[in-house]
């Protein structure tokens, strides 16, 4: 019979022995005092792939010492879980740790929901997407939201020294010498998904033979062979894609070049280009704005670059426009003008054009009054004329506040005041 992976061999069976997530069970926390006081309410744990989510369920049911089962909420079907809650009846209460918890469908939700508010059934679900956006609120009301970091190098390095020294499930009953670095390697290679260091590292175990003595000598580059590249956790439709787009404005906007290079190259590494132009866009008119006008017309420019020449060499216009963009002097009035504007029309309605604005172009619009007093601009000295152009109920709002830290939004203030 096939060994199981060694990622599964190695999964905790108390809490004690989780590896990275001290904000949830480190001491005094709140989901280790939950399982201490044996006080476990249902919940659901998400977070990146590799993050341990199952593991941590089984840490959790192993260290309270509750009868669990595992199933998954794509491949398991509704008379599975029927035959769950017969065994929860049987021994009182269960926990059921649900894979892709996410994917639970309407008939299978509706048979648990009672067991859940009945406690027979404590459900730990685990999952890679946001169950605020992902999860029936039926379910989500129901549980604890307990968000899992991705591991640091370090704790991923801590993993496969465990796994390696580990006779009865790891590799410990082999004769290994592996290269310092070729650790650091798969620690950082990984991406932060432990189970794929672990996968990597029992990949370049298993296929270096061994020498005379027995021993299988890894050195670094049959470690870069085993996980072949650096994994970035960048789903495009997920969460933390999200996360990394938002990350990406806020460091433009905060003038920070070299954050906005870090993430503009986590983009590029996904490949994802549509995300790109659209966010450098919006950030050229939203942050930098009337502060540098051209800066618009120029991202643009490298935009149509970018698109014309495709990736890889798409990232060096980009990176232009991020670093001007970056270091660009900064205005939001204009945004925030229209978004001023916008609350007030929708606050105080459709107020009545005045009648010298109105339209005139039809027989009989003067009868009515139309345009009659209309003062044309072009007709004065400087091409203006003080008239009102507001509807009465909002004649004496403002929402364009300008921003006399620029050149050039100084020149406009000065035009703007006098003209009030």
């Amino acid at each position: 019979m096939k060994q199981k992976p060694l990622a599964f061999r190695m999964r905790p069976t108390s809490i004690d022995d989780v590896i990275g997530q001290e904000r949830l069970l480190g001491e005094g926390k709140l989901l280790r005092r939950m399982v201490e006081a044996d006080q476990l309410s249902s919940m659901v744990l998400y977070g990146p792939p590799g993050t341990g989510k199952t593991s941590i369920a089984s840490a959790i049911a192993g260290t309270s010492g509750h009868h669990y089962r595992l199933l998954n909420a794509t491949v398991h079907n509704k008379k599975d879980m029927e035959t769950v809650v017969a065994e929860a009846k049987m021994y009182g209460s269960i926990i059921l740790i649900l894979d892709e918890v996410h994917r639970l469908d309407k008939a299978k939700q509706d048979f648990l929901l009672p067991h859940l508010e009945s406690g027979l059934i404590l459900l730990i679900g685990a999952t890679t997407a946001n169950p605020y956006h992902s999860i029936n609120p039926a379910i989500r009301s129901r549980c604890h939201i307990f968000e899992l970091e991705q591991l640091d190098p370090p704790e991923i390095e801590q993993a496969l020294h465990r796994a390696l020294n580990d006779k009865e499930h790891g590799l410990g009953q082999e004769k290994i010498d592996i290269d310092a670095k070729a650790i650091t390697h798969l620690a950082l290679a990984c991406g932060g998904d432990v189970r794929a260091g672990l996968n990597a590292l029992e990949l370049a175990v298993l296929s270096t033979p061994k020498d005379e003595n027995g021993i299988r000598s890894i050195q670094l580059e049959t470690a870069e062979q085993s996980i072949q590249k650096k994994s970035i956790q960048h789903d495009k439709d997920g969460d933390g894609h999200y996360d990394v787009l938002s990350a990406f404005q806020k460091s433009i906007r905060g003038s920070d070049v070299d954050a906005s290079l870090h993430y503009l190259a986590r983009l590029l590494e996904a490949g994802d280009l549509v995300s790109i132009h659209r966010r450098l866009l919006v950030i050229a008119y939203e942050d930098i704005g009337l502060a540098n006008p051209q800066a618009g017309s120029r991202t643009l420019t490298a935009i149509e670059a970018a698109e014309r020449v495709g990736l890889p060499e798409a990232r060096i216009p980009l990176a232009n426009a991020v670093i001007e963009l970056a270091l660009s002097p900064k205005s939001n009035r204009a945004y925030k003008g229209i978004d001023a504007a916008i609350a007030a029309l929708r606050e105080g309605g459709n107020a009545t054009i005045p009648l010298h604005l109105k339209d005139t172009h039809y027989q009989g619009a003067k009868n009515l009054g139309r345009g009659v007093e209309y003062k044309y601009p072009h007709d004065f000295e400087g091409s203006w004329v003080k008239q009102q152009y507001l509807p009465d109920a909002f004649k004496k709002h403002r929402y364009y506040e300008p921003n006399h830290d620029n050149k050039f939004e100084h020149a406009l203030a000065a035009l703007y005041e006098k003209r009030q």
